[in-house]
Formats: structure tokens, C-alpha cells, sequence
């Protein structure tokens, strides 16, 4: 190979960290030259202000610089042109739609609703944990904010306050934090709001738009946080998805296992199939090895016998403690599960995406379309 070949080889090979595949494939690699020890690579970003424009430029000075007899490196950003953007967005869809729902029962992608029967016992801290451990072990992971009137998502991921889904012509691309393609409501409001207002049908229009305007690109787990209770977009996403799974999210508490029975009925009645009960804030214990139940004991495993059928047993999957550290990392949008800590909380949920990593669809009769050792 010549100097310009290796060195194009090598840019080529960065990845866009907004649509995850290499610059090479998407066509953003222009003229390279090489005069001695220095480099000249031209590349073009998808639209002006991309939000990944400094990180790719680095990451293309960096692979060019990596090369053999390369000292010094200048890097030439422009922008794609209209008719370069729309043959990038037709290559991205491979063929589908605009507006395609891309998650119906013939998708590979698995879709997971994580719900409750209230709120208050965790539900959305567990699914961001949960991403975020899908993600570690080696899955393509979405998550979708459903939970438009108490969206929390953003805020647990660390997502900055501001930050918007990057448009290409009619592509929306969701942010990426923690590995985890993320979309919430909250990343659409105005500078001043904080509270959604709406009604039936605008929360199913919003609903429907997270899936089907939104790319997330080509997935293996698509998790759904949903609101606590069934209302309006339970109702919404039981039409959309029908064939997804469900895990039901409750605490130890009997009241609280109560009412999480009844969103698990209620997504079973639109052809859900609830795969497995969450029990959070279960009983802890201290460094003196004092055991402190503060929310009573016995909640999942009621949730689960209550949900089982003949012949369909639902698992209580997995019993998370109550853990200080699992809060304040979700106050600071550090998912506990990103870090080295041995906390049992993240034990706990580390465990549960291993279980769902490995089984797969294995829970309901199929597989994941890839292998976890």
C-alpha cells in the first residue's frame, strides 16, 4: 500500500459516534495527500454545527497520525452538499420508508417495556441502569423516554439540559450517552418549560413519532420506559407494540405490588408478553451485617406468582437493594453500572442484563440476533 492508501485505510476506519459506523462507509472521506511526513485528509460532516464535528476531526487526526512515517496532520472539514446528504439518509434507511416504525414483529430488534403500576418505585433509574448494562455487554442499545409527563431519562444518563437529536434533512438522530441511543421529550421542550400538558392524542402522536421519526439505526434491544400506571400511551404503545415484552418494576411493599399486578394484566390484554418482575429498594444490609427490610419483603415474588399462567411462569428476575449510591448516581447522571463499583445495587442489575443478554428472547421463544458468551 502507499502512503495515501494506508493513511485513507486508516481515517476510514473512524467512527461517526452519532450513527456509529465508519466515516469510510458513510462516505465522508475526500482527497488525501501525503508529502513526506505530513498528511492532508479532507473529510465532510453531515450538516454545519454537527455536534460530533470536534470529536471526529480528533479522532481522524488521530488514526491519520497513527500511521507508519506520519509526523504531522492537517485535517480539511467542510460539509456534505444536499444531494451528498440525501444519498447518505437513503443508504442509512437500506431501502425502508420515511417514517417507517422499523420495530414491528418481523424487526431482529427485541423490545422491552419497563413498567410499573405507580411511581416512586424506581422504574426509571432501573431502565437507565439497565441500558447502560445492556450496553456493556456488547449489545446495540435504544431507549425511549415514554414517560412524557415525568420524563427523567435525559437527567439519569447524564444528558445535558439543551442537548437535541441531530436532524439530517429528514433523519432525526438521537443522542448517545453511555453507549445508550436515548430520545425523551425533554430534549424537545423550549428554554422555560419544564411540564407537558397533553392529552390522549397528542402523547400517542408523540409516542409514535420517538418510533418512527427517530433512526435509531440498526438495534438489538429497544428499551421503553413507560409511565407508571395505564393510561393513555400504555393504551398507545399496546396498539404500536404488540408483540413487545414486559418487565413489571415494584417494590417489596405489598401496596406497591398491588397495583404493579395490574400493569402487567393490562399490557397482557393488548399481547404483550410480561417476561419477568424487577423487585427495586429491597432490603439492604448493613456493614455490621444488620439486614433492614424498609419496604417490607415479598413484593416481586407476589408480583410474579400473580402474573404467571398455566404453562407461562414469570420469574422474578431480578432484587435490587436499596442503595444510596444507585440514587446519588442517578442525581449526578452517573449510572451506577458505568463505573468499577462493587455496590450490590449495581451487582444487581449488572446480574439482570446478563440474564436478559443471554437468554435472549429465549424468555418468550426467540433469540436475539446476537450471541452474548
Amino acid at each position: 500500500m502507499t502512503a495515501v492508501e494506508r493513511v485513507r485505510s486508516a481515517v476510514a476506519a473512524v467512527t461517526d459516534p452519532e450513527l456509529r459506523r465508519p466515516i469510510g462507509d458513510l462516505d465522508m472521506v475526500r482527497a488525501i495527500t501525503v508529502d513526506g511526513d505530513r498528511a492532508h485528509v479532507g473529510i465532510v460532516l453531515t450538516i454545519v454545527g454537527c455536534p460530533a464535528a470536534a470529536r471526529i476531526e480528533s479522532d481522524v487526526r488521530a488514526a491519520a497520525a497513527s500511521v507508519p512515517g506520519i509526523a504531522e496532520v492537517e485535517v480539511e472539514v467542510g460539509v456534505m452538499t444536499p444531494t451528498e446528504r440525501k444519498a447518505l439518509t437513503e443508504k442509512l434507511r437500506a431501502g425502508r420508508p420515511a417514517r417507517h416504525m422499523p420495530f414491528g414483529p418481523d424487526s431482529l430488534t427485541r423490545v422491552i417495556l419497563v413498567s410499573s403500576g405507580k411511581g416512586g418505585v424506581g422504574k426509571s433509574t432501573v431502565t437507565a441502569n439497565l441500558a447502560v448494562a445492556l450496553a456493556d455487554q456488547g449489545l446495540s442499545v435504544g431507549l425511549v423516554d415514554a414517560d412524557v409527563h415525568g420524563f427523567s431519562i435525559p437527567g439519569l444518563l447524564g444528558i445535558p439540559a439543551g442537548t437535541q437529536p441531530t436532524r439530517i434533512d429528514d433523519l432525526m438522530l438521537p443522542p448517545v450517552a453511555h453507549g445508550v441511543k436515548t430520545i425523551s421529550i425533554g430534549m424537545f421542550l423550549r428554554d422555560g418549560e419544564s411540564v407537558v400538558a397533553w392529552r390522549g392524542p397528542m402523547l400517542h402522536r408523540t409516542v409514535s413519532q420517538f418510533l418512527t421519526d427517530v433512526f435509531f439505526g440498526d438495534l438489538d434491544v429497544l428499551l421503553i420506559d413507560m409511565p407508571p400506571g395505564t393510561g393513555d400511551i400504555a393504551i398507545s404503545i399496546g396498539q404500536l407494540l404488540p408483540h413487545a415484552e414486559v418487565l413489571v418494576v415494584t417494590t417489596p411493599q405489598t401496596a406497591a405490588a398491588e397495583v404493579a399486578i395490574r400493569s402487567g394484566l393490562v399490557a397482557r390484554q393488548t399481547g404483550q408478553r410480561v417476561i419477568g418482575v424487577i423487585e427495586n429498594m429491597a432490603a439492604y444490609t448493613l456493614p455490621d451485617g444488620t439486614v433492614i427490610d424498609l419496604f417490607g419483603s415479598g413484593g416481586g415474588a407476589a408480583v410474579a406468582e400473580a402474573l404467571s399462567e398455566p404453562g407461562a411462569t414469570v420469574p422474578l428476575l431480578a432484587s435490587i437493594p436499596l442503595s444510596p449510591a444507585l440514587r446519588e448516581g442517578g442525581d449526578a447522571g452517573e449510572p451506577i453500572v458505568a463505573g468499577e463499583t462493587t455496590d450490590v445495587a449495581a451487582t444487581a442489575i449488572r446480574d439482570l442484563a446478563r440474564t436478559l443478554a443471554r437468554k435472549g428472547r429465549g424468555l418468550s421463544g426467540r433469540s436475539l440476533p446476537m450471541s452474548i458468551g
